[in-house]
């Protein structure tokens, strides 16, 4: 192919307008037949962290200001550490969390192809990423399993639900209607003003300053991204879904018959 020296290579993040249109159209059929909402937010820049309640925060509260976190105080900070790389031509990273809510229960795999699985690879190949963690993620390598199983009761309206959510709506590889919680990291922008050690295509050792206009920070850019990919992975999954068990469902004397995951989805008549 051709590359694009001056930008809008396969190595930029412009070629994500695709991901971000089906995206669009994947979030209207989520939201259309399963009422499953997907929402993102930047909950880090550098060492900044945020505090987000997951159940009530909307897209007007991340779209109320220009890094696109919910927390306004530390939107404020997260905006001054960006401006500071900013002006000595450095660059900085940060995180992603993405909120899926009333994600319908059973989609997924529960061998090789699980949910999280599905939504690891779809987070990782956005340009610039460098983690993935759902749930509990890293912090759960560092509890019992006593404080890390998510106990089971019944809701009023007769749901199997879990007390507590470490493990980020995805259980066995399926989803489990709780709120799958995830995050994905960010790596500084490599292209940055401050002079730096390279190689040229001829094998010789040079020294090289990028110019131009490049993004100090990508994390706020990534939140729609973010939104899409995971968008795109439920609607393949939902997909699967109807595939493999509503286009015949179980009938009514069939062994180990689930009428609650038989009427998920209310059919159009």
């Amino acid at each position: 192919g051709i590359r694009a020296l001056a930008g809008g290579g396969r190595s930029s993040a412009r070629e994500t307008i695709g991901r971000v249109a089906a995206g669009a159209i994947a979030k209207k059929l989520l939201k259309t037949v399963a009422g499953t909402e997907v929402l993102a937010y930047v909950s880090r820049v550098r060492d900044i962290d945020s505090n987000v309640d997951h159940a009530t925060f909307s897209m007007a509260d991340v779209e109320s200001n220009i890094v696109r976190c919910p927390d306004q105080p530390a939107a404020i900070q997260m905006i001054a550490a960006i401006n500071e790389v900013r002006t000595r031509g450095e660059s900085c990273g940060g995180e992603v969390t993405c909120v899926v809510r009333n994600c319908p229960k059973g989609l997924g795999s529960p061998v090789f192809d699980k949910l999280e699985a599905e939504l690891a690879k779809a987070m990782m190949s956005l340009p610039a990423t460098k983690g993935f963690e759902i749930g509990s993620g890293f912090s759960g390598s560092r509890m019992l399993g006593s404080e890390h199983n998510d106990s089971f009761y019944m809701s009023e309206d007769g749901q199997v639900r879990t007390r507590t959510n470490r493990s980020g709506g995805v259980q066995g590889g399926l989803s489990n209607g709780e709120d799958i919680i995830l995050r994905v990291a960010f790596k500084p922008t490599s292209t940055i003003g401050i002079l730096q050690k390279t190689v040229t295509r001829e094998g010789v050792e040079t020294d090289l300053r990028s110019r131009g206009r490049h993004d100090p920070c990508v994390v706020p850019r990534a939140v729609p991204m973010v939104e899409a990919m995971v968008a795109m992975v439920l609607a393949d999954q939902l997909l699967q879904h109807f595939a493999q068990c509503e286009l015949l469902p179980r009938g009514k004397d069939s062994v180990g018959c689930d009428t609650k995951v038989n009427g998920q989805f209310a059919r159009a008549t």
